[in-house]
């Protein structure tokens, strides 16, 4: 464990540096938001593999490859970001809290890449970024929320699931995709610099109609769905 935390932090800190200046410099070439959303791709494949991370995906392809999408998953651990980054199988944005746009070099990269940040205590901001996401969706562009709106620390499979994720869905008017993503939780534990190898299952459940309104019922539909994923082969 403490090998791996070492190896992970001194080689990953100038690898994470040199793909910064990647990201810089592809900028200023032109490449645009879709670089910066491969070069972080890249990032994340490197720091799983330091980590000891390894990944297994189940149901990709029920992930529709023709059109755009909302994924709705599950979030328990800091690396549930590096495993969906990498394993997500379409190009997508996230729609993230607001702080960790804040982090240096990393949450930088992520305002590069066109991704989204929420300020959950700030309601009219949100619906700003809500609608952001929904602009971006129309243009054809997929993204991720975390519908717990922060990382599930209690023994439930899930926290009960906000109402923003299925506003954006009903003001979108595409496909809602259930992600169960679990084995992350004691990689690096809240506040602990600690990394634990570990494997992680990434499971995705079938496209789900938004028929109008952020409804109950596709919520609830939505938490049987993650909540079945999370629970098969324990």
């Amino acid at each position: 464990m403490f090998a791996r935390t070492a190896i992970t932090w001194i080689v990953g800190a100038p690898i994470t540096i040199f793909l910064f200046i990647v990201v810089l410099l592809s900028l200023l070439a032109g490449r645009g938001p879709a670089g910066v959303h491969r070069i972080a791709v890249l990032w994340c494949r490197i720091i799983l593999g330091l980590s000891g991370v390894r990944v297994r995906v189940k149901g990709a392809e029920r992930v529709p490859k023709d059109r755009t999408v909302i994924f709705l998953s599950n979030h328990s651990g800091a690396f549930d970001i590096p495993a969906l980054q990498v394993y997500l199988p379409i190009e997508f944005r996230w729609v993230a809290k607001k702080s960790l746009f804040t982090i240096p070099l990393v949450g930088w990269a992520m305002s590069f890449a066109g991704y989204i940040g929420i300020e959950r205590e700030n309601a009219q901001e949100a619906y700003k970024s809500m609608e952001e996401a929904a602009d971006k969706i129309k243009n054809g562009i997929s993204v991720l929320v975390f519908p717990e709106g922060t990382r599930n620390a209690t023994d439930a499979p899930l926290l009960p699931l906000k109402r923003g994720a299925f506003m954006l869905a009903a003001r979108s008017g595409v496909d809602v995709v259930p992600v169960a993503i679990k084995g992350t939780r004691d990689i690096m534990k809240r506040g602990s610099l600690l990394i634990h190898p570990a494997k992680v299952e990434i499971s995705f459940g079938h496209a789900m109609p938004t028929t109008g309104g952020a409804d109950k019922t596709l919520r609830s539909r939505t938490k049987a769905a993650i909540e079945e994923m999370l629970a098969a082969g324990q």
